[in-house]
């Protein structure tokens, strides 16, 4: 029975930027998704997915007609899942033709509610199945910069950006050497990337230019920073980078602007996991105010 793993992403600079051509800093992170494939006689597809808990989350049943996907049932799950397929006919129209089907299992690593990537996970995951391109398969489907699918792919940090409309990936070292004094907390709320892409892509982006620039010196610095101080004014510099080009406050002035220490958000602002940067542990901070999901650097990230 094939069984394929993808990784689950954090994006660590260059959150709505990367769309424009920043060069991002992304780390895979140690949970992730995995999908197995079992052929069957019948032209049918018959799905389940599991969260982290080993609990069934969805199920599903598809006929497959001349090589197209068609729900038994329509839901929100079930229409994706269709989707998708169709994506994947267009980038392989043989890969469902045939007198056979498929028993297909998902499972999760992480509470679908966190951000880890349970949309780019899959379509890695389904990619590989099917030998298309995971790249062109979520340009078709989710859309987004692809960070989280070079993400799924690697086993270790990158950077990441768009040039001349092709992904750009390279792997890099970062490790720093005070890691211990970062954490991930999470904000209780499941943040809709897509909403927040449509947010940004609605300023009016006058002088992307040097955003993009300096954000791309951040991203480097950050990359080669030895030193946990120069590493909080570094998130700093960036959090008001990104609230002036998507005119939102940062997370560290709405929720914790007594919080000594750095704080940055991750990927699309105002939900999932935020990075703290603190030289003393956070965890009474964060729990006092009610986020009780806080994650260390070395337990978060390959």
């Amino acid at each position: 029975m094939p069984k394929f793993k993808s990784n689950g992403k954090l994006l660590l600079t260059g959150e709505y930027v990367v769309l424009d051509g920043a060069n991002a800093l992304a780390v895979p992170t140690k949970l992730g998704q995995s999908l197995s494939v079992e052929a069957i006689d019948i032209s049918k597809i018959y799905w389940k997915s599991f969260d982290n808990l080993n609990n069934l989350w969805y199920e599903g049943e598809f006929e497959i007609v001349e090589g197209i996907l068609r729900a038994t049932e329509q839901n929100d799950v079930s229409n994706r899942i269709v989707q998708i397929f169709n994506a994947v006919n267009t980038l392989n129209g043989s890969f469902l033709r045939g007198n056979r089907g498929f028993n297909i299992e998902t499972s999760l690593d992480f509470p679908t509610n966190w951000g880890l990537g349970t949309s780019s996970t899959l379509i890695n995951n389904i990619a590989q199945w099917a030998n298309v391109d995971a790249f062109k398969l979520l340009e078709l489907t989710f859309g987004g910069s692809g960070y989280d699918i070079a993400c799924a792919q690697h086993n270790m940090p990158i950077t990441y950006n768009i040039k001349n409309g092709a992904p750009e990936v390279k792997q890099v070292n970062f490790q720093p050497s005070f890691k211990d004094q970062l954490y991930f907390v999470y904000l209780n709320k499941k943040q809709n990337s897509r909403e927040g892409i449509a947010h940004y892509k609605a300023q009016d982006k006058k002088d992307l230019e040097h955003t993009i620039s300096e954000i791309n010196r951040i991203t480097s610095k950050m990359i080669n920073c030895e030193h946990l101080e120069s590493f909080q004014k570094l998130v700093e510099e960036h959090e008001q980078l990104i609230s002036s080009v998507t005119k939102q406050e940062t997370v560290k002035r709405v929720f914790f602007p007594d919080f000594k220490g750095s704080i940055k958000s991750l990927g699309a602002w105002g939900g999932d996991f935020i990075l703290v940067a603190s030289k003393d542990n956070p965890r009474a901070y964060f729990e006092q105010k009610g986020f009780n999901t806080i994650v260390s650097y070395k337990d978060m990230l390959l």
